[in-house]
């Protein structure tokens, strides 16, 4: 059983704070694919021309707050720095950008980061692009590979990540696809 955990951040005092957190049970990654999906997936893999594979593990994160004298109050901008391990064995450091609104529990965020490492043994680097919105408390994220960003032998990566918190501790599930000849 997965959960995807989703807080919302408010900048008060100068200071970062969690004003809202939300577990949501989500569904095993099989049901996330949908119809047409699977007979793309189906195809390629007849044709033998990708593998999709799924990596998951624990990921250790930075975040820091990047001061901005004269920003906006509700908009909140921090640097990532990752360490990922288990299927993945990589670091990774980004951007993220954050809004708050006035209604408690809806806010909105958008990350980018650049991934160094190696995925089931290939090295690589590729970029992933989060988004993610809370409406009223309930989250919504989607973690996707940039299209044409993998270089070396994640050259061609696609894919899409999820994020769980479990006690504090933080893991992904990586649903990803590479072309056979990678």
């Amino acid at each position: 059983m997965s959960f995807l955990n989703s807080g919302t951040l408010l900048k008060r005092n100068g200071k970062w704070q969690v004003v809202s957190w939300q577990a949501t049970k989500i569904p095993a990654p099989e049901a996330d694919v949908k119809t047409e999906d699977k007979a793309a997936v189906s195809s390629a893999t007849q044709k033998e021309t990708a593998v999709t594979k799924h990596a998951s593990g624990a990921f250790d994160v930075k975040m820091n707050p990047q001061v901005d004298e004269k920003g906006e109050p509700t908009v909140g901008r921090m640097s990532l720095d990752k360490q990922f391990h288990g299927d993945l064995e990589a670091v990774s450091k980004g951007q993220m950008l954050a809004v708050m609104t006035e209604v408690n529990g809806s806010a909105g965020y958008v990350a980018m980061e650049r991934v160094n490492g190696r995925l089931h043994g290939r090295s690589g680097t590729f970029a992933l692009q989060h988004s993610g919105t809370m409406t009223r408390g309930t989250p919504q994220l989607v973690i996707t590979v940039v299209t044409d960003s993998g270089t070396g032998e994640l050259a061609g990566l696609t894919g899409k990540m999820t994020i769980n918190i479990v006690d504090g501790k933080h893991f992904y599930e990586f649903n990803y696809t590479l072309a056979k000849s990678n």
